[in-house]
C-alpha cells in the first residue's frame, strides 16, 4: 500500500514517490522499465558520446524471444548497477539512481508474476499438446517473417496464411483420418493451443494495463512507488534479500562519492562537457617591498572561496535569484576519451565509503598541481528544471614558482532525451473508409497484438534462466563508463532558457571567486593590483554569450 508524497511501508524499501518536485529526470528514466516499445527505439536516445548496443540473438528465434524495450532495459540496468561483481558507476547528478533501479526491480517482478501464469498456460495448453503447438508456432513464425515486409501485399498474404491454416484445421477436425484415442488427441492438439492463446491474451492484457498505468503515472507525477519486497529481509536466513539490500546501499554510497573522472572532450563524466574556461594567473609579489609575503597554501584560498560561495543565494534585491547550490570538494581523475571503465576505491586510509577524507583532499589540493595524479576542484552545482539541467562551476587553485593561477570552468548537462518523456498511447491505425475511399478513419488496435501474445507465452517458461533467454533473443549493452544520467542526456544549448541559465551562472561565480581569492592574498601581504586588473578584464570577458567546446584544442 502506498501513501501520497511519502515512502513505501512494509511492502518494500523506502522509495521516494513521484510527487517530488525535482524528480522529473529520475522518473523519466524509471518509466523505461515499464515500456513495451521495440528495443531498437533506445538507439534514438543515444548522444554523440555514448551509444547503446543491441546484441542480436539467434536468427531463427529472434521474433519469438527478442525482448522489448522495458524487458531489456530493466534487465540491463539491474545487472549493471547491482549485479554481482559489477564495475564502478558514474554518479547521476540531479536524480536518484536507486529509485530507477528499484522501479526496474518492480517491473521485473511484475513480469515474472505474469510469466509464471503464462508458463502454466504453456504447460496445460502447449506442452501436453506439443504437436499442435509446434504447428501453430511455425505458422505464426512464418506470418511474422512475411508481416515484416512493408509491402501491403505481403501483409495481406500473412493474414491469408493464418486464415488458410485455420480453415485447414477445421477440415482436419471434420475429416479426421483416424479414430480412437489418437483421433481425440489430434483434435485436442488443434483446439487446445488456440484456447490457450485466448487465455494467455487475457493474462497479457491485464499485465500490459498494469505496466502502462505505472509508466503513465511516473510521467504524470502521481504518487506511485516501486514495491520491492524482495529487498527487505524478514529473517536472518534470507541471504538473497540481504545481498540485494546491501547492493542498493552500496549504490547509494557510490552515488555520494566525491571522486569524478575527466574523459577529455567528453568533459567530467556525469557533469557534462566543459563549455567555458576563465583563468586568472599573476605573479605573487609583496605589497610592501621591505617585507616578505606571509606563507599560505592553495587550501587557504580554496577555503575562503568555499565560504563566500555559500553567500551566492543572497542578494541586495528581492528578485528570486540563485537557489541554494551544492558546494563540494571534488577529486578529479583523468581517464582516456575512449575508456571503457573507471576505478574506484571504496575503503582505504584516504577513502571512506567511496569518499576522500578531508586530509586527503587538503594534501591533493596543496601538493598535486603538476604532473600525473589526481587533482582537486571546488565545485558549485545547481540542479534546475526539475532535475533536467545540471550546472556545475569548477574552481581550482594552483601555485607554480611565483605564479598563482585561479581557474574557473563551466560544465553543463542537459535534459534526458525526449524518448523517455513519451507517455503511453493506445495503438491505432488509419484505414480507408468503405464508401468515401478518399477519406480515412482511425481504428483502435488490440493493446497486445496476436504476435505479442505468442512471443510472451513462448518466452515465459525460460525467463527463469536469463542466460538462455539472452542467447536466443539478444540483449542490450549499456554505454561505458556507465551512469544513468549522462548516458542519455542531451545538450542544453538547444533549449533557450536552459542555455540562458547556464550562461548567467558564470559571471556571479567568477566574481565571488576572484573577490574571495584577492581578499586572502591581501591578508597575506600580496600585491593585488595586477590580480584586480586581471579580474576586471575577465569579468567583462565572461559576459560573452557564446558557449564553446573548451576541451577541443586547435593544435
Amino acid at each position: 500500500m502506498t501513501v501520497g508524497m511519502g515512502y513505501e511501508d512494509a511492502f518494500g524499501p523506502q522509495v521516494p514517490l513521484s510527487g517530488g518536485g525535482s524528480q522529473t529526470a529520475t522518473f523519466a528514466l524509471a518509466s523505461a522499465a515499464y515500456r513495451d516499445n521495440p528495443v531498437e527505439e533506445i538507439k534514438k536516445a543515444d548522444n554523440e558520446w555514448h551509444q547503446t548496443t543491441i546484441k542480436a540473438g539467434q536468427k531463427w528465434s529472434t521474433g519469438l524471444f527478442r525482448p522489448n524495450l522495458g524487458e531489456a532495459f530493466s534487465r540491463a540496468v539491474i545487472d549493471r548497477m547491482i549485479g554481482p561483481g559489477r564495475k564502478p558507476l558514474i554518479q547521476s547528478f540531479g536524480m536518484e539512481p536507486q529509485v530507477v533501479v528499484e522501479h526496474c526491480l518492480a517491473a521485473y517482478r511484475l513480469r515474472r508474476e505474469r510469466d509464471k501464469r503464462l508458463s502454466t498456460v504453456m504447460v496445460l495448453c502447449g506442452l501436453l499438446f506439443l504437436p499442435g503447438l509446434l504447428v501453430w508456432l511455425l505458422v505464426f513464425q512464418i506470418r511474422t517473417m512475411i508481416d515484416k515486409n512493408t509491402n501491403k501485399r505481403a501483409s495481406a498474404l500473412a493474414t491469408t496464411l493464418l486464415v488458410g491454416v485455420g480453415a485447414l484445421a477445421v477440415i482436419f477436425l471434420v475429416k479426421m483420418p483416424f479414430t480412437g484415442f489418437w483421433a481425440w488427441y489430434a483434435r485436442a492438439c488443434v483446439i487446445v493451443p488456440v484456447l490457450g492463446w485466448f487465455w494467455a491474451k487475457q493474462i497479457c492484457e491485464s499485465a500490459a494495463k498494469d505496466l502502462r498505468g505505472r509508466w503513465d503515472s511516473l510521467l504524470a507525477g502521481s504518487s506511485i512507488g516501486a514495491q520491492v519486497p524482495e529487498a527487505v529481509p524478514t529473517s536472518p536466513g534470507e541471504t538473497q534479500a540481504e545481498a540485494l539490500r546491501q547492493s542498493l546501499a552500496r549504490l547509494s554510497a557510490e552515488q555520494q562519492s566525491n571522486a569524478v573522472f575527466y574523459a577529455g572532450p567528453k568533459g567530467i563524466l556525469g557533469m557534462g562537457t566543459r563549455w567555458g574556461s576563465w583563468q586568472l594567473a599573476e605573479d605573487l609579489t609583496p605589497a610592501d617591498p621591505t617585507r616578505e609575503i606571509h606563507p599560505f597554501r592553495s587550501w587557504d584560498v580554496i577555503r575562503s572561496i568555499h565560504d563566500q560561495l555559500r553567500m551566492l543565494e543572497r542578494g541586495p534585491l528581492n528578485t528570486g535569484g540563485f537557489p541554494p547550490p551544492s558546494i563540494r570538494h571534488w577529486i578529479v581523475t583523468p581517464i582516456g576519451e575512449g575508456a571503457k571503465g573507471v576505478s574506484r576505491t571504496e575503503q582505504s586510509a584516504d577513502v571512506e565509503a567511496f569518499q576522500h577524507r578531508t586530509h586527503s583532499i587538503q594534501d591533493i589540493c596543496n601538493k598535486q598541481q603538476f604532473g600525473s595524479g589526481e587533482r582537486h576542484y571546488l565545485g558549485v552545482q545547481w540542479t534546475l528544471w526539475d532535475g533536467q539541467l545540471i550546472i556545475t562551476m569548477m574552481i581550482t587553485v594552483t601555485v607554480l614558482h611565483e605564479t598563482l593561477r585561479i581557474e574557473v570552468t563551466g560544465h553543463a548537462l542537459g535534459p534526458v532525451n525526449p524518448l523517455f518523456m513519451d507517455k503511453p498511447s493506445a495503438p491505432t491505425r488509419s484505414v480507408q473508409r468503405s464508401v468515401r475511399r478518399w477519406e480515412t478513419r482511425t481504428v483502435n488496435l488490440p493493446l497486445v497484438p496476436t504476435n505479442e501474445v505468442v512471443r510472451l507465452a513462448v518466452r515465459a517458461p525460460i525467463t527463469w534462466y536469463p542466460p538462455l533467454l539472452n542467447h536466443l533473443g539478444g540483449t542490450m549493452a549499456l554505454p561505458e563508463p556507465f551512469g544513468l544520467r549522462h548516458a542519455w542526456a542531451d545538450q542544453p544549448w538547444r533549449h533557450r532558457f536552459m542555455a540562458d541559465d547556464a550562461l548567467r551562472a558564470a559571471t556571479p561565480v567568477l566574481r565571488v571567486v576572484h573577490a574571495a581569492a584577492i581578499r586572502v592574498l591581501a591578508e597575506n601581504g600580496v600585491d593585488t593590483e595586477k590580480f584586480g586588473a586581471r579580474s576586471a578584464f575577465l569579468s567583462g570577458a565572461v559576459q560573452d554569450p557564446s558557449p564553446r567546446k573548451a576541451d577541443l584544442y586547435d593544435a
